[in-house]
């Protein structure tokens, strides 16, 4: 088109066939507001509707050899695409076989018209860069901070200890590793990530940098915060101005001027996997991002992910040591798992240690899942106990009584385990408030604080208290728990998943390195090479054990894997596409659910991720674009769906 300006566009559409830059030109009245990185509406000829888009970039002419359609209207003249964040959006959709403009909904959040306006008229003042911070906590003097100066990657085990900050507010030591981390970047004009499982991870993180930092300097973005500051927050990113933005997973898509630092803290946590499509961990964003900016990466954690293990066995992930060996005292109790009468279930050694501890100060108790009904097992087999009619756990009614579903009240009476025929039942964990109940009547001078995902509890103070909170719920005491109580390790081990030993060895970490120096922590029922790691705090080691078992079986990390559901005709052709590339090979299919779809696994090499990501891409359009004429007197049949999810975190 000689003379006039092309727009090229992405639309911001689900469909396959659509997550392409398609060419519009800009007609004379837009042309001074036509700005790449601006939200547009353009029109689709099919159907002649109007749809939302981004203006990606701007050229002279397009190869399109007919006439161009002409962009409907600017929605904002702020470009908030800016050009890293699209580079990075196109490269992890890719990656997963996804849209970019999925990966964009995350990214940027949703317009509000007043705080734009009040942004433009009033963009706020950046606030002063910080001079000579402190050595970076918890490694030898100067190591991180040279490892962020060159862009390198770099894993930490944090030191597992409490902290008091100057305001006398206590943190974990790792929030306070993470942000005089942060606080050196910005020393340098740079800015900088930090990317937190919740709420909770980010509250102290926020009052480590509210000390030591401007806090005109600190971004938040999370989905706790209205609609308006986040967007807000947003905008200001967008500035020239470096910056610390801290938030969840989505964070690692914020844009950040000069980028010089993307820090992870346990991003092995469950909290991190990214529900929505394509379902890109920020663990994997944060490596693309990390290549195309040229920024450091630190992941730091209590418990190394397997994920980054095998990051630093290649040696694209340095190792970076602690600056000594501090850990927890923690005690294993397998062998003394016979709880004492009216004790709840607690060894007769943690019960003597956690009375003479409540008199000094908070204890935790840490349990597997909220509610009062115990559920139950196998006594022989320690199979959980299922409902014949639905499949539901079988648990024992708060007032007593015989067993039944949990979900559809069937009695168990006539139950036998399909293991190993057996017809006895045992509790293999209490739920919070039943222990918490069974707490207060042992201990009845004694404050019980319950903490769980419906009744959150933050912070205990130092005086006397059990907290009993479910894994992740524990809460933050002054000075640190005198005693740690972790129960419910032989029923935390009975989920079947590929990760189970992973997530208890975390949650038990992150668990422990809550207590006081000094104090002991009590492993309940849990013995071997899991409870040898916790207690010698070898967790790398253990990752690596690990890594190298997956290794021999083929599973995730030591290789990639996508699922593929669709119906058989559509799964069979998806998998006949990838089959014949090196690297590669399919599992079933296999049912996915009651409407007849049918699920495969494809595992493959890194090296083949490009080429299977291509080719299952392709699947996707092919199913998406077919045709199917109706057949008049029948109903419209629903039309063919290829769901593919890489790295399916559901998998195996």
């Amino acid at each position: 088109m000689p003379g006039g300006t092309v727009a090229r566009v992405l639309v911001d559409s689900p469909l396959p066939q659509l997550d392409q830059l398609f060419d519009y030109s800009v007609p004379e009245r837009l042309r001074a507001s036509a700005r790449p990185g601006v939200r547009v509406r353009v029109p689709l000829r099919t159907g002649g509707r109007i749809a939302n888009g981004w203006l990606v970039e701007l050229a002279d002419e397009s190869e399109y050899g007919g006439t161009l359609s002409e962009v409907e209207d600017i929605v904002s003249e702020v470009p908030l695409l800016v050009p890293e964040v699209w580079a990075l959006a196109r490269a992890v959709a890719d990656r997963a076989a996804g849209n970019a403009s999925d990966v964009l909904r995350l990214a940027i959040p949703s317009r509000y018209v007043r705080v734009e306006r009040s942004w433009l008229s009033a963009p706020g003042e950046p606030g002063d860069l910080p001079e000579a911070p402190p050595p970076v906590h918890g490694a030898e003097a100067g190591r991180v901070e040279a490892g962020i100066e060159r862009g390198e990657r770099m894993s930490l085990r944090a030191d597992p200890r409490p902290l008091r900050l100057p305001t006398g507010e206590w943190v974990g030591a790792w929030a306070v590793t993470l942000a005089q981390a942060a606080a050196h970047t910005l020393a340098a004009d740079r800015s900088a990530l930090l990317v937190v499982p919740d709420y909770r991870d980010q509250e102290q993180l926020e009052l480590v940098l509210a000390a030591s930092v401007d806090p005109r300097r600190v971004l938040r973005t999370d989905a706790r915060q209205s609609g308006g500051n986040r967007y807000r927050s947003f905008l200001d990113a967008t500035g020239d101005e470096a910056r610390i933005i801290v938030g969840n997973r989505s964070t690692v898509y914020a844009p950040a001027p000069r980028l010089g630092l993307i820090a992870l803290w346990d991003d092995g946590d469950s909290l991190m996997n990214e529900p929505l499509a394509p379902g890109v961990h920020p663990r994997d964003a944060a490596l693309v991002r990390q290549e195309q900016s040229g920024a450091a990466l630190l992941f730091a954690a209590h418990t190394r992910s397997v994920e980054v293990e095998r990051l630093v066995a290649v040696g694209w992930v340095h190792d970076v040591a602690p600056l000594k060996h501090v850990r927890p005292r923690v005690i294993p109790t397998e062998q003394q798992a016979t709880p004492e009468p009216g004790s709840a279930r607690i060894p007769s050694v943690a019960w003597r240690q956690a009375q003479e501890a409540v008199r000094e100060g908070p204890v935790l108790v840490q349990v597997a899942r909220p509610g009062n009904a115990p559920l139950l097992a196998c006594d022989r087999c320690r199979e959980p106990a299922r409902c014949t009619a639905c499949g539901g756990a079988l648990g024992v009614p708060r007032s007593g009584g015989q067993p039944r579903c949990v979900l559809c009240g069937t009695s168990a009476s006539a139950w036998r385990c399909p293991v190993c025929d057996g017809t006895k039942l045992r509790a293999v964990t209490v739920g919070a408030s039943r222990t918490a109940d069974e707490l207060g009547r042992a201990f009845p001078r004694t404050r019980v604080i319950l903490s769980d995902g419906e009744r959150p509890v933050l912070r205990v103070s130092a005086e006397p208290a059990l907290v009993v909170a479910t894994r992740g719920a524990e809460p933050i005491a002054e000075g640190g728990y005198r005693a740690v109580l972790l129960l419910d390790g032989e029923r935390m081990l009975l989920r079947e998943s590929l990760r189970v030993a992973e997530d208890c060895l975390r949650w038990w970490s992150n668990a422990a390195a809550l207590a006081a120096p000094g104090a002991t922590v009590h492993l309940v029922g849990v013995g071997g090479a899991l409870a040898s790691a916790l207690s010698m705090w070898r967790q790398p080691e253990w990752a690596a054990t690990e890594l190298e078992a997956r290794r021999a079986l083929r599973f995730p990390p030591a290789v990639r894997v996508a699922s593929v559901t669709a119906a058989h005709a559509s799964v069979a052709r998806a998998a006949e596409s990838v089959a014949d590339l090196d690297g590669v090979d399919v599992l079933g299919p296999v049912p996915a659910d009651d409407d007849g779809l049918e699920r495969a696994i494809v595992r493959f090499d890194y090296a083949a991720g490009a080429r299977v990501a291509r080719e299952l891409r392709a699947e996707m359009i092919r199913v998406a674009t077919e045709r199917r004429r109706p057949i008049a007197g029948r109903p419209a049949r629903r039309p063919p769906v290829l769901r593919v999810r890489f790295d399916d975190p559901e998998v195996p």
